[in-house]
């Protein structure tokens, strides 16, 4: 087998071509940190810090997971722990250590070591500064003495609960109970706290979190996670560019309730794979498992120089079999990027919008062609439906009006939610005023003026405000969104598609906990995750089905994508069938929203292959193609990576 992949390339470098055999690619599996927030767990494993410490309100680990440190407001002290096995809280006791910070740091809420453990840092609430502490051997906090060095925070925060600082020491980030925002400061020497000023930049979470107590910072830089004890939950956040907070934007939440209900600090082992949080309602520390299996892709050298991967899931990439130390061994790896991860609220981006105002006065039902290339609005007002065109398929910014609209007054006066027939030679509307069902012919698929009613299917009995409908790609079930009970409903029909055979299956998901004005509803292309819209809070919110297209197994992901800074009255949704995109009507804009919802694969490098400046390249974009070469002379011990094409189409 060959490659003989021609590139041409965005970024200026010249097309080329590759010849040579392709090597040989094993897969295995390995465990990856920061996985998605709604498959973390808790391990069963607590300890407790009560005899030393009764508020217990932060805690930090040593890099190599040895060492934990406890700080306290019943105390004012810092508490040393040890592990004899790294990172497993079951094998911690006390070493007997502590440092009192008390004559600074009066009630003290965060504490951050230094990477190489020589300084530490407390924030304190009594005087709402950040204090700096050496210790003469490192890690060793009996051997603390106060640096005479602090700094006010108290222009930005007067209720400071929590520091961080960036690896290398250059920025530091405050978190406030007052202001419920986090603040970030720039330090012109790395790790001297005397050298920090406010760097003007600061971010709300107060929309997630009235009780921010604790924050982390991935070491990249571009996740934050909040801890808070009004949720008692962990929320994350993404950011658009690495530590700058005004750019984070909110993932989803995962709840630490069962164990602690005021939790007041956390922390993360630096690889993300666990996470261990603090409170004082038992006094204990708590440890999660954080991480998830991704699969492994080694190049193997000993079989060829050339290396083809097109991911099919998250991975890591390493390389064996290198030449032995002494003589040079080098690969080159064709990446390609595909979209893997589908249906993904966390990558979520507006890409587009459409106004449907000279139509629509209050649009409240969407629905799109199957290939994209024609858009349909329900109007709650005019009782019509109105038909677009798209010269680009499932781009809203293309779409222009068919001057097609169809009146359906005559069954319902207040029509709300649409659904097509796969083929486009039905379709059907749920309605408000008759709170039913109705199902239409079309003589010329997808054109709703040949249309021509053919029956209707009461769900008064279930709900009487219908507002969204959704049927299984089979035609053999449909779901109607009620925003009277806040309960999604499933029917069967016992003939495909013929509403006169409907069923109530006495199924149905009640979403009241999330938002109590249900819009709409969707589901995924295998029935396994629904997609709900809630007009409460202008957001959607997605939960998982054990038994796919059966709504009763629904349980919520604790994964919510807030809508409400585009529309405020959002209405209804449509996802494209691959998961790559959605869309959504706003009544108060009268427009139709586009995201985009789909990444590539995450693909992370084994620890021996070292980038130039420490970072690795990202993923490539959906059809597109990086070239990286590795190479080592050590034999393997480590490999010189560089990226040779960035994103070759």
């Amino acid at each position: 087998m060959s490659n003989n992949k021609d590139f041409k390339v965005k970024n200026g470098i010249q097309p080329t071509a590759y010849h040579e055999g392709l090597g040989t690619v094993t897969s295995g599996s390995v465990t990856v940190g920061f996985a998605d927030i709604s498959t973390w767990a808790y391990d069963s494993v607590s300890f407790s810090i009560a005899t030393e410490e009764g508020t217990p309100r932060d805690v930090f680990f040593k890099d190599d997971g040895l060492r934990m440190y406890i700080i306290g407001n019943a105390s004012d002290k810092v508490h040393s722990y040890t592990l004899s096995t790294a990172w497993d809280l079951s094998t911690a006791s006390y070493d007997s250590k502590s440092f009192s910070v008390a004559s600074q740091a009066g009630l003290p809420r965060g504490i951050a070591f230094k990477s190489d453990g020589t300084k530490f840092y407390v924030v304190g609430a009594t005087s709402d500064a950040v204090f700096q502490y050496s210790l003469s051997t490192a890690w060793d906090v009996s051997t603390g003495t106060y640096d005479s060095v602090s700094l006010s925070v108290s222009g930005q925060d007067t209720g400071p609960s929590d520091i961080f600082f960036k690896p290398d020491g250059t920025k530091m980030f405050i978190l406030g109970t007052t202001g419920r925002d986090i603040n970030e400061y720039n330090l012109s020497t790395a790790w001297d706290l005397s050298t920090a000023s406010y760097s003007q930049v600061s971010s709300s979470i107060s929309t997630y979190e009235d009780a921010p107590n604790g924050m982390f910072f991935k070491s990249d830089g571009l996740k934050l996670y909040i801890i808070g004890g009004n949720g008692d939950e962990v929320n994350e956040f993404s950011l658009s560019a690495a530590w700058d907070v005004s750019t984070i934007s909110h993932v989803g939440l995962f709840s630490v309730a069962s164990q602690e209900t005021n939790p007041l600090g956390f922390t993360f082992k630096p690889d993300g794979t666990k996470m261990y949080i603090v409170g004082n309602i038992n006094d204990n520390i708590y440890q999660y498992s954080t991480g998830s299996t991704t699969t492994t892709n080694t190049l193997d050298l000993s079989t060829g120089p050339v290396f083809e991967i097109t991911p099919t899931s998250d991975i890591q990439i390493g390389l064996s079999n290198p030449a032995a130390s002494g003589t040079v061994s080098q690969a080159t790896l064709l990446l390609d990027g595909a979209n893997t991860n589908t249906f993904d609220l966390s990558v979520a981006e507006q890409e587009a919008s459409f106004s449907v105002s000279s139509q629509s006065t209050l649009p409240q039902g969407l629905f799109f062609k199957s290939d994209g290339t024609k858009m349909y609005v329900a109007d709650g007002s005019n009782r019509d439906v109105f038909q677009y065109s798209l010269s680009t398929a499932w781009d809203v910014s293309t779409a222009s009006y068919d001057s097609v609209f169809a009146d359906f007054g005559s069954q319902d006066t207040d029509v709300r939610g649409i659904f097509f027939k796969d083929d486009g030679t039905k379709f059907y509307l749920c309605g408000d005023a008759g709170n039913d069902v109705n199902e239409y012919s079309l003589s010329t698929a997808w054109d709703i003026s040949t249309r021509s009613f053919t029956t209707n299917f009461s769900v008064s009995s279930q709900d009487t405000e219908p507002q969204g409908i959704y049927f299984k790609p089979d035609g053999t079930k449909f779901y109607i969104a009620g925003s009277n009970s806040s309960d999604i409903y499933q029917y069967s029909l016992s003939t495909a598609w013929d509403i006169s055979t409907a069923s109530y299956e006495s199924k149905s998901l009640n979403v009241s906990s999330q938002d109590n004005v249900v819009q709409d509803i969707f589901l995924n292309s295998d029935g396994t995750k629904a997609f709900v819209l809630g007009g409460a809070n202008d957001a959607m919110y997605q939960y998982s089905l054990s038994t796919a297209y059966d709504i009763s197994t629904a349980t919520y992901d604790s994964v919510t994508y807030d809508l409400s800074s585009v529309d405020t009255s959002v209405e209804g949704l449509f996802f494209k069938a691959d998961g790559d995109k959605f869309y959504f009507v706003g009544g108060s804009t009268d427009k139709v929203y586009q995201y985009s919802c789909a990444s590539s694969a995450t693909v992370t490098y084994d620890s021996t292959l070292q980038f130039g400046g420490g970072t690795a390249p990202e993923s490539p974009a959906a059809n597109e193609t990086d070239v990286l070469t590795f190479s080592t002379r050590d034999g393997g011990t480590t490999y010189q990576a560089a990226i040779a094409i960035d994103g070759a189409a």
